[in-house]
Protein backbone atom coordinates (compact mmCIF):
# COMPACT_ATOMS: atom_id res chain seq x y z
CA UNK A 1 0.00 0.00 0.00
CA UNK A 2 1.81 3.31 -0.99
CA UNK A 3 1.30 6.77 0.91
CA UNK A 4 -1.31 8.43 -0.76
CA UNK A 5 -3.64 4.91 -0.12
CA UNK A 6 -2.61 5.03 3.72
CA UNK A 7 -3.14 8.43 3.30
CA UNK A 8 -6.51 8.10 2.14
CA UNK A 9 -7.83 5.49 4.30
CA UNK A 10 -7.16 7.73 7.17
CA UNK A 11 -9.88 10.34 6.42
CA UNK A 12 -8.35 12.93 3.99
CA UNK A 13 -8.61 13.30 0.11
CA UNK A 14 -6.46 13.67 -1.87
CA UNK A 15 -7.07 16.20 -4.78
CA UNK A 16 -4.98 17.07 -7.99
CA UNK A 17 -4.10 20.82 -8.16
CA UNK A 18 -3.89 20.64 -12.38
CA UNK A 19 -5.86 19.87 -14.97
CA UNK A 20 -4.54 19.67 -18.57
CA UNK A 21 -6.42 18.51 -21.73
CA UNK A 22 -3.74 15.51 -21.93
CA UNK A 23 -3.93 14.62 -18.70
CA UNK A 24 -7.47 13.74 -19.45
CA UNK A 25 -7.22 12.28 -22.79
CA UNK A 26 -4.26 10.75 -22.24
CA UNK A 27 -5.69 8.48 -19.09
CA UNK A 28 -3.27 9.99 -16.43
CA UNK A 29 -6.37 10.95 -14.74
CA UNK A 30 -7.80 8.23 -14.75
CA UNK A 31 -4.66 6.22 -13.22
CA UNK A 32 -4.49 8.94 -10.44
CA UNK A 33 -7.88 8.17 -9.25
CA UNK A 34 -7.34 4.03 -9.46
CA UNK A 35 -3.78 4.03 -8.67
CA UNK A 36 -2.80 7.06 -6.60
CA UNK A 37 -6.14 7.65 -4.23
CA UNK A 38 -6.81 10.86 -6.18
CA UNK A 39 -11.06 12.03 -5.04
CA UNK A 40 -11.06 15.38 -7.06
CA UNK A 41 -9.18 17.97 -8.73
CA UNK A 42 -8.88 21.63 -8.56
CA UNK A 43 -8.09 24.58 -11.48
CA UNK A 44 -6.79 27.96 -11.40
CA UNK A 45 -6.16 30.47 -14.26
CA UNK A 46 -2.38 29.50 -13.70
CA UNK A 47 -2.75 26.26 -14.18
CA UNK A 48 -5.21 26.79 -17.27
CA UNK A 49 -2.51 29.70 -19.05
CA UNK A 50 0.58 26.64 -18.36
CA UNK A 51 -1.79 24.11 -20.32
CA UNK A 52 -3.05 26.28 -23.03
CA UNK A 53 0.47 28.03 -23.74
CA UNK A 54 2.68 25.20 -23.74
CA UNK A 55 0.75 22.80 -26.12
CA UNK A 56 -1.21 22.56 -29.34
CA UNK A 57 -3.92 20.15 -27.49
CA UNK A 58 -6.41 23.62 -27.50
CA UNK A 59 -6.03 24.68 -30.67
CA UNK A 60 -8.11 22.44 -32.72
CA UNK A 61 -11.23 23.57 -29.99
CA UNK A 62 -9.95 27.36 -30.04
CA UNK A 63 -10.45 27.25 -34.02
CA UNK A 64 -14.29 25.62 -33.69
CA UNK A 65 -14.76 28.67 -31.26
CA UNK A 66 -13.19 31.48 -33.34
CA UNK A 67 -15.42 30.09 -35.72
CA UNK A 68 -18.19 30.72 -33.45
CA UNK A 69 -17.37 34.46 -33.13
CA UNK A 70 -16.01 33.69 -29.86
CA UNK A 71 -13.18 35.20 -28.35
CA UNK A 72 -11.33 36.22 -24.88
CA UNK A 73 -13.05 35.38 -21.87
CA UNK A 74 -16.21 33.84 -22.93
CA UNK A 75 -13.80 31.40 -25.25
CA UNK A 76 -11.86 30.61 -21.74
CA UNK A 77 -14.80 29.30 -20.05
CA UNK A 78 -15.88 27.03 -22.77
CA UNK A 79 -12.66 25.37 -22.87
CA UNK A 80 -12.60 25.65 -19.37
CA UNK A 81 -16.32 24.05 -18.62
CA UNK A 82 -15.26 21.12 -21.47
CA UNK A 83 -12.19 20.04 -19.41
CA UNK A 84 -13.68 20.95 -16.41
CA UNK A 85 -16.84 18.59 -17.07
CA UNK A 86 -15.32 15.81 -18.52
CA UNK A 87 -13.01 15.22 -15.10
CA UNK A 88 -16.41 15.82 -13.45
CA UNK A 89 -17.46 12.83 -14.69
CA UNK A 90 -14.57 10.80 -14.27
CA UNK A 91 -15.20 11.51 -10.58
CA UNK A 92 -18.65 11.01 -10.68
CA UNK A 93 -18.75 7.22 -9.25
CA UNK A 94 -17.04 8.86 -6.38
CA UNK A 95 -19.10 11.79 -6.08
CA UNK A 96 -21.85 9.43 -5.87
CA UNK A 97 -20.16 6.57 -3.60
CA UNK A 98 -19.61 8.90 -0.73
CA UNK A 99 -23.29 10.73 -1.41
CA UNK A 100 -21.47 14.32 -2.17
CA UNK A 101 -18.77 14.49 0.16
CA UNK A 102 -15.89 13.70 -2.05
CA UNK A 103 -15.38 13.75 -5.80
CA UNK A 104 -15.33 17.35 -6.87
CA UNK A 105 -13.87 19.58 -9.13
CA UNK A 106 -13.20 23.12 -9.40
CA UNK A 107 -13.97 26.13 -11.55
CA UNK A 108 -12.55 29.97 -10.68
CA UNK A 109 -14.68 33.22 -11.29
CA UNK A 110 -13.00 35.37 -13.22
CA UNK A 111 -10.21 37.03 -10.80
CA UNK A 112 -11.10 40.76 -11.86
CA UNK A 113 -14.04 40.52 -9.67
CA UNK A 114 -12.42 39.59 -5.82
CA UNK A 115 -14.06 43.17 -5.14
CA UNK A 116 -17.31 42.67 -6.68
CA UNK A 117 -19.87 40.41 -4.76
CA UNK A 118 -22.64 41.09 -7.00
CA UNK A 119 -20.93 40.48 -10.81
CA UNK A 120 -19.14 37.66 -8.66
CA UNK A 121 -22.46 35.76 -7.60
CA UNK A 122 -23.95 36.44 -10.87
CA UNK A 123 -20.66 34.57 -12.76
CA UNK A 124 -20.59 32.10 -10.23
CA UNK A 125 -24.20 31.67 -10.91
CA UNK A 126 -24.13 31.75 -14.19
CA UNK A 127 -20.89 29.00 -14.67
CA UNK A 128 -22.34 25.91 -12.17
CA UNK A 129 -25.98 25.88 -14.90
CA UNK A 130 -23.79 25.97 -17.50
CA UNK A 131 -21.16 23.24 -16.26
CA UNK A 132 -24.87 20.72 -15.35
CA UNK A 133 -22.63 18.63 -13.05
CA UNK A 134 -23.71 18.03 -9.75
CA UNK A 135 -19.97 18.02 -8.71
CA UNK A 136 -18.58 21.06 -9.80
CA UNK A 137 -17.41 23.71 -7.55
CA UNK A 138 -17.54 27.51 -8.17
CA UNK A 139 -14.55 29.09 -6.45
CA UNK A 140 -15.27 32.18 -4.76
CA UNK A 141 -11.95 34.05 -2.98
CA UNK A 142 -13.12 34.65 0.83
CA UNK A 143 -11.94 38.45 0.82
CA UNK A 144 -13.97 40.78 2.26
CA UNK A 145 -16.08 41.60 -0.65
CA UNK A 146 -16.23 37.77 -1.94
CA UNK A 147 -17.79 37.12 1.70
CA UNK A 148 -21.51 38.18 0.94
CA UNK A 149 -21.16 36.12 -3.06
CA UNK A 150 -20.04 33.13 -0.48
CA UNK A 151 -23.27 33.26 1.62
CA UNK A 152 -25.52 34.42 -1.33
CA UNK A 153 -24.07 31.61 -3.64
CA UNK A 154 -24.70 28.76 -0.99
CA UNK A 155 -28.30 30.45 -0.35
CA UNK A 156 -28.96 29.51 -4.20
CA UNK A 157 -27.82 26.21 -4.12
CA UNK A 158 -24.71 26.45 -5.81
CA UNK A 159 -21.52 24.86 -4.47
CA UNK A 160 -18.52 26.84 -3.51
CA UNK A 161 -14.90 26.36 -2.92
CA UNK A 162 -13.93 29.27 -0.74
CA UNK A 163 -10.19 30.28 -1.93
CA UNK A 164 -7.67 33.03 -1.02
CA UNK A 165 -8.24 32.02 3.06
CA UNK A 166 -4.54 32.48 4.92
CA UNK A 167 -5.22 31.91 8.45
CA UNK A 168 -7.94 30.66 11.25
CA UNK A 169 -9.31 34.33 11.11
CA UNK A 170 -10.34 34.00 7.13
CA UNK A 171 -10.89 30.56 7.64
CA UNK A 172 -13.91 31.28 10.00
CA UNK A 173 -15.42 34.46 8.15
CA UNK A 174 -15.30 31.70 5.55
CA UNK A 175 -17.40 29.11 7.25
CA UNK A 176 -19.64 31.63 8.84
CA UNK A 177 -20.62 33.05 5.45
CA UNK A 178 -21.12 29.25 4.05
CA UNK A 179 -23.35 28.22 7.71
CA UNK A 180 -25.11 31.92 7.10
CA UNK A 181 -26.38 30.32 4.13
CA UNK A 182 -27.37 26.74 4.94
CA UNK A 183 -28.91 28.68 7.57
CA UNK A 184 -31.17 30.93 5.28
CA UNK A 185 -32.09 27.71 3.51
CA UNK A 186 -33.41 25.49 6.26
CA UNK A 187 -35.50 29.01 7.46
CA UNK A 188 -36.89 29.09 3.74
CA UNK A 189 -37.62 24.99 3.76
CA UNK A 190 -34.81 24.19 0.96
CA UNK A 191 -32.24 21.19 0.96
CA UNK A 192 -29.90 21.93 3.64
CA UNK A 193 -26.97 19.71 1.19
CA UNK A 194 -24.74 22.26 -0.58
CA UNK A 195 -21.15 21.35 -0.33
CA UNK A 196 -18.14 23.67 -0.36
CA UNK A 197 -15.03 23.51 1.14
CA UNK A 198 -12.55 26.32 2.68
CA UNK A 199 -9.63 26.55 0.68
CA UNK A 200 -5.99 27.62 3.15
CA UNK A 201 -2.88 28.88 1.40
CA UNK A 202 -0.26 27.31 3.48
CA UNK A 203 2.92 27.61 1.46
CA UNK A 204 2.99 31.11 1.18
CA UNK A 205 3.28 31.89 4.73
CA UNK A 206 7.36 29.85 5.24
CA UNK A 207 7.98 31.90 1.43
CA UNK A 208 6.58 35.07 3.06
CA UNK A 209 8.87 35.12 6.04
CA UNK A 210 12.20 33.14 4.87
CA UNK A 211 15.19 35.32 5.46
CA UNK A 212 13.27 37.33 7.62
CA UNK A 213 13.43 34.79 10.83
CA UNK A 214 16.08 32.83 11.85
CA UNK A 215 16.91 29.49 10.22
CA UNK A 216 15.36 27.50 13.28
CA UNK A 217 11.99 28.98 12.47
CA UNK A 218 12.14 28.33 8.34
CA UNK A 219 9.29 26.16 7.08
CA UNK A 220 7.02 25.76 10.49
CA UNK A 221 4.83 28.84 9.88
CA UNK A 222 2.35 27.53 6.95
CA UNK A 223 2.36 23.95 9.36
CA UNK A 224 1.41 25.91 12.45
CA UNK A 225 -0.93 28.05 10.72
CA UNK A 226 -2.41 24.80 9.36
CA UNK A 227 -2.75 23.86 12.81
CA UNK A 228 -4.74 26.52 14.30
CA UNK A 229 -7.05 26.57 11.34
CA UNK A 230 -7.69 23.04 11.91
CA UNK A 231 -8.25 23.66 15.62
CA UNK A 232 -10.90 26.41 14.82
CA UNK A 233 -12.75 23.91 12.14
CA UNK A 234 -13.04 21.19 14.63
CA UNK A 235 -14.33 23.30 17.08
CA UNK A 236 -16.80 25.05 15.01
CA UNK A 237 -18.31 21.82 13.52
CA UNK A 238 -18.52 20.27 16.86
CA UNK A 239 -20.27 23.54 18.20
CA UNK A 240 -24.18 23.44 19.19
CA UNK A 241 -24.90 26.02 15.96
CA UNK A 242 -23.08 24.03 13.67
CA UNK A 243 -24.86 20.37 15.12
CA UNK A 244 -28.38 22.22 14.55
CA UNK A 245 -27.61 22.46 10.69
CA UNK A 246 -26.20 18.76 10.70
CA UNK A 247 -29.21 17.84 11.98
CA UNK A 248 -31.41 19.66 9.65
CA UNK A 249 -29.21 17.44 6.90
CA UNK A 250 -26.22 20.08 6.17
CA UNK A 251 -22.80 18.74 5.71
CA UNK A 252 -19.79 20.10 6.98
CA UNK A 253 -17.78 22.49 5.09
CA UNK A 254 -14.90 20.67 4.71
CA UNK A 255 -11.20 22.36 5.52
CA UNK A 256 -8.86 21.95 2.12
CA UNK A 257 -5.28 22.52 2.44
CA UNK A 258 -3.95 24.52 -1.01
CA UNK A 259 -1.00 25.67 -1.89
CA UNK A 260 1.16 22.43 -0.36
CA UNK A 261 4.18 21.99 -2.92
CA UNK A 262 7.49 22.54 -0.62
CA UNK A 263 8.79 26.22 -2.25
CA UNK A 264 11.94 25.66 -0.49
CA UNK A 265 14.48 22.83 -2.67
CA UNK A 266 16.23 22.70 0.76
CA UNK A 267 13.16 21.15 2.35
CA UNK A 268 11.30 18.09 1.88
CA UNK A 269 9.00 17.86 -1.23
CA UNK A 270 6.22 16.24 0.85
CA UNK A 271 6.42 18.39 3.93
CA UNK A 272 3.30 19.88 3.82
CA UNK A 273 1.65 16.78 3.33
CA UNK A 274 2.80 14.48 6.14
CA UNK A 275 2.35 17.22 8.09
CA UNK A 276 -1.06 18.49 7.61
CA UNK A 277 -3.04 14.59 7.42
CA UNK A 278 -6.55 14.87 9.17
CA UNK A 279 -9.66 13.15 8.77
CA UNK A 280 -12.81 14.88 6.89
CA UNK A 281 -10.07 17.43 5.39
CA UNK A 282 -8.76 17.74 2.01
CA UNK A 283 -5.42 18.50 0.32
CA UNK A 284 -5.09 19.66 -2.89
CA UNK A 285 -1.57 19.38 -4.18
CA UNK A 286 0.55 19.85 -7.38
CA UNK A 287 0.85 16.88 -9.98
CA UNK A 288 4.89 16.54 -8.59
CA UNK A 289 4.00 16.83 -4.91
CA UNK A 290 1.13 14.02 -5.65
CA UNK A 291 3.61 11.70 -7.05
CA UNK A 292 6.46 12.79 -4.76
CA UNK A 293 4.71 11.57 -1.81
CA UNK A 294 3.29 8.44 -3.60
CA UNK A 295 6.91 7.18 -3.96
CA UNK A 296 8.58 8.22 -1.00
CA UNK A 297 5.92 9.60 1.46
CA UNK A 298 4.86 8.81 5.15
CA UNK A 299 2.25 9.49 7.35
CA UNK A 300 3.90 10.20 10.71
CA UNK A 301 0.80 10.80 12.27
CA UNK A 302 -2.61 12.63 12.43
CA UNK A 303 -3.11 16.86 13.08
CA UNK A 304 -4.05 17.36 16.82
CA UNK A 305 -7.61 19.09 17.51
CA UNK A 306 -6.91 21.11 19.96
CA UNK A 307 -4.01 22.49 17.33
CA UNK A 308 -0.96 21.44 19.00
CA UNK A 309 1.68 23.41 19.58
CA UNK A 310 0.10 26.83 16.81
CA UNK A 311 0.23 29.07 19.72
CA UNK A 312 3.57 28.31 20.72
CA UNK A 313 5.01 28.63 17.37
CA UNK A 314 3.00 31.65 16.42
CA UNK A 315 4.15 33.42 19.74
CA UNK A 316 8.08 32.83 18.48
CA UNK A 317 7.20 34.36 15.13
CA UNK A 318 5.34 37.47 17.08
CA UNK A 319 8.92 37.42 19.25
CA UNK A 320 10.73 38.19 16.35
CA UNK A 321 9.12 40.45 14.97
CA UNK A 322 6.28 38.89 12.69
CA UNK A 323 2.66 40.21 12.92
CA UNK A 324 0.62 37.45 11.65
CA UNK A 325 -2.70 39.49 11.25
CA UNK A 326 -1.16 41.78 9.22
CA UNK A 327 0.78 39.13 7.33
CA UNK A 328 -2.42 37.39 6.31
CA UNK A 329 -4.22 40.51 5.11
CA UNK A 330 -0.70 41.07 2.93
CA UNK A 331 -1.27 37.40 1.85
CA UNK A 332 -4.60 37.73 0.55
CA UNK A 333 -4.22 41.10 -1.20
CA UNK A 334 -1.03 39.63 -2.86
CA UNK A 335 -3.05 36.38 -4.03
CA UNK A 336 -5.87 38.27 -4.73
CA UNK A 337 -3.15 40.44 -7.21
CA UNK A 338 -1.47 37.20 -8.39
CA UNK A 339 -4.96 35.81 -9.58
CA UNK A 340 -6.00 38.54 -11.66
CA UNK A 341 -1.84 38.90 -13.39
CA UNK A 342 -2.29 35.20 -14.23
CA UNK A 343 -6.19 35.94 -15.49
CA UNK A 344 -4.76 38.54 -17.83
CA UNK A 345 -1.40 36.62 -18.69
CA UNK A 346 -4.28 33.85 -19.36
CA UNK A 347 -6.42 36.08 -21.70
CA UNK A 348 -2.96 37.53 -23.75
CA UNK A 349 -2.53 33.64 -24.36
CA UNK A 350 -5.85 33.21 -26.01
CA UNK A 351 -5.66 35.93 -27.85
CA UNK A 352 -2.46 35.49 -28.76
CA UNK A 353 -3.08 31.76 -30.02
CA UNK A 354 -6.66 32.65 -31.38
CA UNK A 355 -4.22 35.26 -34.16
CA UNK A 356 -1.88 32.64 -35.25
CA UNK A 357 -4.65 30.05 -35.58
CA UNK A 358 -6.55 32.86 -37.61
CA UNK A 359 -4.00 33.49 -39.86
CA UNK A 360 -2.51 30.21 -40.21
CA UNK A 361 -6.04 29.27 -41.65
CA UNK A 362 -6.28 31.95 -43.97
CA UNK A 363 -3.13 31.38 -45.82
Amino acid sequence: MNATQKLHDLGQSLWLDNITRSLLQGGLLRRYIDELSVTGLTSNPTIFDHAIKNSTDYDDAIREKLGEGKSGEQLFFELALEDLTQAADLFRPIYDLTCGVDGWVSLEVSPLLAHDSKTTLAEAKELHARGKRPNLFIKIPGTKEGLPAIEEAIFAGVPVNVTLLFSPEHYIAAAEAYLRGIERRIAAGLRADVGSVASLFISRWDSAVRGKVPDSLNDQLGIAIGKGAYKAYCDLIASPRWQRAFNAGARPQRLLFASTGTKDPRTSDVLYIKMLAAPLTVNTMPEATLKAFAGHGEVNGMLPADGGDFEAVSAQFRKVGIDLNALATRLQDEGAASFVKSWNELMAVIASKSAALQEASSR
